[in-house]
């Protein structure tokens, strides 16, 4: 049927009705026909799903390596694999393993939207709104279609996260469901993290489970970008062990949230759920919108919007001392320390951020000229008395132009 589909689209895009009467037995007779009836336009050729296709016949990637290099090599024609099955696009059809191995001339990995790209899905949101709907699905556009822009950012997820049959309420068992063949475990895995385990160690103790399993389970994880490990930066070489994060803000607040909780959302009492969320949920934002300002600090300094560049950016910890964020300028030879706090900051308590910054700063041990501090907040009161202090001073009020 998908071959018939294909012809007759082909047909459309030559036109000639007579391409479309064709009989044709295989894929490859049907690209080998089509080169020879196309003599005027370049074809850009786009086969959606494509893990799908090879799930209805195995013989499929073999298939398509012979129409490559029989057929398409040699020719002008463009053709697009899609696939949103991560663990079968890579082993079978970027694993070496895979008959198409080699064949390929460019991969792109298409990334979730980020936070500015929210405003035209919901342009009623303010800023903070817009931060908080950022934390909880992420930036799919499937997944923010599915929330009412009409309706309050809790009463969304009441209504399309929390409540049972809903796509989000389903969502990430399905996608647990389509990568791993052992869902239970993994879930156990990216709850821990989800709820504050950071370390190798935390996570054993989280879940009971055997030290062996644990590696060989976070290990897939991270392959397939639902967990990643962050490393402090400056520190070369990079850490034997890193810090574990749930990579997507969705599966991060549905298996910090709905997942533990599962017993009483499965009856239809959606109440403590939420309550709980409505309590927890500055503090979670608050982690969140860390990696959250690294991404817009990234999209300012491509459109030249900073006081300060970097190379390169991220968090820095080392035993207790932790620095939220730190930005390095390789060239420069510069360092910029910021902290990072997802509530309103006043003058007074911005200069106590700062000092404290300040003495956490010589913990860092990378050998620079100059050295910057600064403060990310929800609202920073008086913040251009801070920049003319020499500060930099950022709220939710300088990110709203992106």
């Amino acid at each position: 049927m998908l071959l018939q589909e294909l012809k007759r689209e082909m047909g459309f895009f030559i036109g000639d009705e007579s391409f479309v009467k064709l009989a044709l037995n295989d894929w490859t007779e049907l690209f080998y026909e089509f080169i020879k009836w196309n003599k005027t336009r370049r074809p850009v050729v786009i086969i959606d799903e494509f893990p799908m296709l090879i799930e209805s016949n195995s013989a499929v990637p073999s298939m398509f390596q012979k129409i490559w290099d029989q057929n398409l090599k040699d020719t002008d024609i463009m053709l697009i694999l899609l696939g949103s099955s991560i663990a079968m696009m890579e082993t079978e059809v970027l694993n070496y393993r895979s008959p198409l191995y080699g064949r390929r001339t460019a991969q792109w990995k298409v990334e979730s939207l980020q936070l500015p790209h929210l405003k035209p899905f919901f342009p009623k949101y303010d800023v903070e709104t817009l931060v908080n709907v950022y934390s909880c699905v992420g930036g799919i556009p499937a997944y923010l279609q599915k929330l009412d822009p009409e309706q309050s950012f809790l009463e969304n997820v009441d209504q399309k996260i929390l409540a049972k049959g809903e796509f989000l309420y389903e969502e990430a068992d399905f996608l647990l469901r389509e990568e791993l063949r052992e869902p239970r475990n993994y879930s156990a895995i990216l709850q821990a993290i989800a709820q504050g385990a950071q370390s190798y160690g935390d996570i054993i103790n989280r879940t009971n489970m055997d030290k062996s399993i644990i590696s060989r389970y976070t290990s897939i994880l991270e392959d397939l970008g639902f967990t990643k490990r962050v490393y402090p930066i400056g520190a070369k070489p990079k850490p034997r062990k890193g810090q574990y994060v749930v990579s997507d803000n969705y599966l991060n607040f549905w298996f910090r949230y709905v997942f533990p909780n599962k017993s009483e959302l499965e009856s239809g009492d959606t109440s403590h759920t939420l309550n709980r969320i409505r309590e927890d949920y500055p503090n979670y934002v608050g982690h969140v919108f860390e990696q959250t300002v690294l991404e817009l600090l990234k999209e300012m300094l491509h459109r030249q919007l900073l006081t300060f560049s970097f190379t390169e950016i991220g968090r820095w910890w080392f035993k207790d001392t932790e620095i939220d964020l730190i930005a390095l300028d390789e060239v420069e030879r510069a360092a910029t320390f910021i902290e990072i706090k997802w509530s309103n900051v006043g003058e007074q308590d911005s200069h106590r951020i700062l000092n404290s910054l300040k003495a956490k700063t010589p913990e860092f041990l990378w050998d620079r000229k100059k050295e910057y501090y600064g403060v990310i907040a929800k609202k920073i009161e008086k913040k251009q008395v801070l920049r003319d202090e020499g500060y930099i001073a950022l709220d939710l009020e300088d990110f709203e132009p992106l």
